[in-house]
């Protein structure tokens, strides 16, 4: 028999399975009907959350719902300019908040910062919050979902998966490294965001949110050439680094540990199983290109919670038809999403001098035609709506 029974359960703490909480709390008389649980294993750098490392870039969009839920970290850096450029050839585009009169395109938060913002909110929610061992799915029928989390037995009648990753073999191996750090800008540019594709991958710095000219740092390059640029002393790094970036920000030095990870694209392909739904990474992993994972996990609990909305009034009614519809109106925007981190990741890094100047004269023309800039930057801001 179950120790715990519940509405919705949710498995994963995360950003994606918090905001999820907080927005399904606000929805119901019954929060305490609703499960966070969280795992006490360690993240994905070795970090316990409130000391974690990473940055994270967030779009204007998903700014506003976190305020909304009352999730938002007090630091934060602001993003008013994206600049976008290749490596040796020419073509650039610049996107600026004014162009779409917003006070700025997207904000830089430290993780470990949103963790406890959220983790805040949600403890004040009245959502009754679980940790331990991660929790797993056991089993399902058509009345709930059989949930255990270590040695407790769980049952809801709705489970969401927020955490992990998709199961299955990865759609596309991107043979990238992403190296993950912090350097500090001789010369900064306060609210400037670069994307710079190199023959390897893009390059991206971001502003940092601990301020004193220091910048995010996002390199995308060859598994070999990783592990050499990860092996070089801070010095000899950051000369690399300024040398692959430009000096517009005037030189950059490392100020903090670097971390590898490998890139992967990898979809679920169900969304929903019955009285299951993924959202986040659980659902979708993508290129770091562009910065969309996180704000595309954080659209999917918008409309997860506005799905479940009216089924919240009647939890002992059938939730198939809330679950549906999730998952159809959910597939344009990850499918665009991910079709689009793919092109970016893997279109300036052919190593194909007619392809590059194609990208260059692309790039060209999304800064002179604001016709053609506009809905590309729309869906970074916000993703495909309706």
């Amino acid at each position: 028999m179950p120790n715990h029974d519940f509405d919705i359960a949710i498995l994963g703490g995360g950003p994606a399975g918090s905001a999820l909480a907080l927005l399904l709390a606000r929805q119901t008389r019954r929060p305490e009907r609703i499960a966070l649980l969280q795992s006490d294993a360690n993240t994905l750098y070795g970090h316990a959350p409130d000391v974690d490392p990473r940055v994270l870039a967030l779009n204007q969009g998903s700014r506003v719902m976190l305020e909304a839920v009352g999730g938002w970290p007090d630091e934060a850096a602001p993003i008013r300019t994206i600049h976008v450029s290749q490596r040796g050839r020419l073509g650039r585009a610049v996107i600026q908040n004014t162009d779409f009169s917003v006070p700025q395109l997207g904000s830089v938060v430290r993780y470990a910062g949103l963790h406890a913002s959220l983790a805040h909110a949600v403890a004040a929610s009245g959502v009754r919050v679980m940790t331990g061992p991660a929790a797993r799915i056991d089993g399902q029928d058509s009345q709930g979902v059989d949930l255990a989390q270590g040695d407790l037995v769980l049952r809801a009648r709705v489970a969401v998966q927020a955490d992990g990753s998709p199961t299955g073999p990865a759609l596309r191996e991107y043979q990238q490294v992403a190296l993950i750090t912090t350097a500090r800008a001789s010369q900064p540019r306060e609210g400037w965001a670069f994307e710079r594709f190199t023959r390897e991958g893009p390059l991206a710095i971001l502003p940092h949110p601990g301020g004193a000219g220091l910048q995010s740092v996002v390199w995308c390059s060859a598994p070999e050439r990783a592990q050499a640029l990860k092996a070089l002393t801070p010095v000899a790094l950051s000369e690399a680094l300024t040398e692959a970036f430009g000096t517009r920000l005037g030189s950059l030095t490392i100020q903090a540990p670097v971390a590898a990870f490998p890139l992967t694209l990898n979809l679920r392909k169900d969304i929903t199983v019955g009285r299951t739904v993924a959202i986040g990474n659980a659902l979708q992993t993508l290129h770091p290109v562009a910065g969309q994972g996180l704000n595309l996990g954080l659209r999917d609990t918008a409309m997860l919670a506005a799905a479940l909305r009216q089924w919240q009034t009647d939890p002992n009614a059938d939730p198939s038809g809330a679950l549906v519809q999730f998952a159809r109106l959910r597939r344009p925007d990850r499918t665009l999403t991910a079709a689009l981190t793919d092109l970016l990741s893997r279109g300036f890094a052919t190593r194909c001098s007619a392809v590059d100047h194609l990208g260059g004269l692309a790039l060209l023309a999304l800064d002179l035609s604001p016709s053609l800039r506009a809905p590309l930057a729309r869906h970074l801001l916000q993703g495909l709506r309706f």
